[in-house]
């Protein structure tokens, strides 16, 4: 994947939300903007377009002038802080997306000659603020319209101001790609809600749970979960019920006493889940012993 900028647009009035915070609602324990940041990580700069605030990680700021002036404005003011040949655009109420839908964006974006990529909803409706593009194009597109070059100089939107985004992205050769997952934004509080009931589901509820105690640990470490159930059950089943979460943590203490990461992890686990099978094995071997010994003497 070639290397890219972000722009997350953060600073709307989110009037469909009475003006309640946007970007700080939290959803699956984690505020909307935190989540987008998290899916484009791996930009070389992110730029955020809003009035600062904490934020799970470090990014740029940004505010279009004057503030309010809408997405293109605040497109504008955000991508005079790129330098990547590629833009990655984001709204920063996408609680779905994640890091391979950017990077699906990326990879179409860089192979399809098209000079930009938006994923559509689930009604096939454009969505602009999911979308790469060629950094070179968007320039263009914003001086065509603002009457001025996209530099790190003045940051006054003039023209800009107020103009909807599909007058930006008319100008541009688009390639579409469906996705009603990562498109799905939160503009309405049923929209909050449906988002919140959809991280609780079973088939997305563990991850969701440990991706947000990392993020409120402070911890960037990927493990091998399937491992650590594994080992849960085997200790609950083997040895009693309250020995699975103890066992769990003796694990995370034992691999940070080994220096941390992946690897320690593993060892730790592979370490605990042989002892819990030996352990087992010795309250089968005792119960068979014991039913031999309280058998009648066939002689």
């Amino acid at each position: 994947m070639t290397a890219f900028d972000a722009v997350v647009l953060a600073g709307g009035a989110a009037r469909r939300l009475g003006g309640a915070d946007k970007p700080g609602m939290r959803v699956g324990g984690r505020a909307l903007l935190d989540r987008v940041l998290a899916a484009c990580a791996g930009a070389r700069t992110t730029v955020v377009v809003a009035d600062p605030r904490p934020t799970a990680r470090p990014v740029t700021w940004a505010r279009e002038r004057p503030p309010g002036g809408g997405p293109v404005a605040a497109l504008y003011a955000g991508l005079r802080h790129t330098t990547a040949q590629h833009v990655l655009v984001l709204s920063a109420d996408l609680p779905f997306l994640t890091e391979e839908s950017v990077r699906r964006l990326l990879t179409t974006l860089a192979t399809s000659g098209a000079e930009g990529v938006l994923l559509t909803d689930t009604d096939g409706r454009d969505q602009p603020l999911v979308a790469a593009y060629r950094t070179s194009a968007l320039r263009r597109e914003l001086t065509t319209l603002g009457g001025m070059p996209v530099t790190l100089g003045s940051a006054e939107s003039g023209g800009l101001t107020g103009l909807p985004l599909r007058r930006l992205t008319a100008g541009l050769d688009l390639t579409r790609v469906p996705d009603p997952v990562a498109s799905f934004d939160c503009d309405t509080w049923d929209d909050i809600a449906t988002a919140r009931a959809r991280i609780r589901e079973h088939g997305h509820v563990l991850d969701e749970w440990i991706t947000a105690v990392k993020d409120e640990l402070g911890i960037d470490l990927d493990v091998d979960t399937g491992a650590l159930l594994d080992l849960a059950r085997d200790a609950a089943h083997g040895v009693a019920r309250p020995a699975a979460p103890l066992t769990t943590f003796l694990v995370g203490y034992a691999a940070a006493r080994a220096g941390g990461g992946p690897e320690a992890v593993a060892e730790a686990s592979r370490k605990a889940a042989a002892l819990a099978l030996r352990w087992a094995d010795e309250g089968t071997d005792a119960t068979s012993d014991a039913a031999s010994d309280a058998a009648p003497d066939a002689g």
